[in-house]
C-alpha cells in the first residue's frame, strides 16, 4: 500500500510542475521505512512568485491552489487510508514524526545543497471533521514541526479533475487508470451529481402530490 500511496502522491507534484526526487529506493534491514523522508520536491516556478509583492502566508492544510508559494519541500506519505489524524491517533504514533529527528532532516537538507528554507509537508488520510478536534491536531502537528498537511482526498480529487479522457496516458499507470475509469463514467461530476439529487427529489415530490393537499 505505501508504495501505491507513494506514486499517486508523486503524480499529484509533477502534475503541479514540480521536480521529485524520491529519497530511498530500498529500505535496509536496521531501519523502519517510516523513518524515511519519502521525497525531495522543487517547484522550479518558485523563483518568479518569490518576487512578486505581498505573497500570502502559507495555510496549514494545503489545497492545489496554495501550491505555487511552495518552492522546496519534503514530503512524507502516511497513507493509512483508513485512519484519522486525530490527537488520539498523533500521541500514540510516535512514528509520524521520526523523519524530523536530526540526523535524518539533515540528510535531507544536504540533499538540497545545506540550504534552509525548506516545507516540511505531511500527506495525511484525514484529519477530523469537528472544529475542536481538527484545531487540537493542527496543533500537534504544528508542535512537532510540520509546516503543511494534504490530505489524500485533496490529491485525488486534483488527479481525477485534471486527467483528460482525450488524452493516452502511456507513461503512468497511475494516470491510464484514472483515464480509464472516468471514460467509463465511473467518476461523476460533483456539480452534476448535486443537480441531479435535487432534480430526482423534485419528480418525487411532482409525483407524490402534496400530503397536505
Amino acid at each position: 500500500m505505501s508504495a501505491v500511496s507513494e506514486t499517486i502522491v508523486r503524480e499529484y507534484f509533477e502534475l503541479h510542475g514540480f521536480f521529485v526526487r524520491q529519497q530511498r529506493k530500498f529500505v535496509a534491514a536496521a531501519r523502519r521505512e517510516d523513518d524515511d523522508i519519502d521525497f525531495l520536491v522543487i517547484n522550479p516556478n518558485a523563483v518568479a512568485l518569490a518576487n512578486a509583492p505581498a505573497v500570502p502566508p502559507l495555510p496549514f492544510v494545503l489545497v492545489s491552489a496554495n501550491l505555487d508559494r511552495v518552492a522546496r519541500a519534503v514530503v512524507v506519505v502516511k497513507g493509512w487510508h483508513t485512519d484519522t489524524f486525530s490527537p488520539g491517533l498523533l500521541a500514540n504514533a510516535p512514528e509520524i514524526f521520526r523523519f524530523l529527528e536530526p540526523a535524518v532532516f539533515q540528510q535531507a537538507e544536504r540533499a538540497f545543497g545545506g540550504a534552509g528554507g525548506l516545507t516540511k509537508i505531511l500527506v495525511v488520510p484525514a484529519l477530523p471533521a469537528g472544529d475542536e478536534a481538527r484545531r487540537q491536531s493542527i496543533e500537534v502537528l504544528r508542535a512537532k514541526g510540520i509546516d503543511a498537511v494534504i490530505p489524500f482526498h485533496t490529491i485525488l480529487a486534483d488527479l481525477i479533475d485534471r486527467i483528460e479522457t482525450n488524452r493516452n496516458y502511456q507513461k503512468s499507470d497511475l494516470l491510464q487508470v484514472i483515464r480509464i475509469l472516468k471514460n467509463y463514467d465511473f467518476f461523476k461530476e460533483r456539480q452534476l451529481e448535486l443537480f441531479k439529487a435535487r432534480r430526482v427529489g423534485r419528480k418525487k415530490k411532482e409525483r407524490g402530490g402534496n400530503p397536505a393537499s
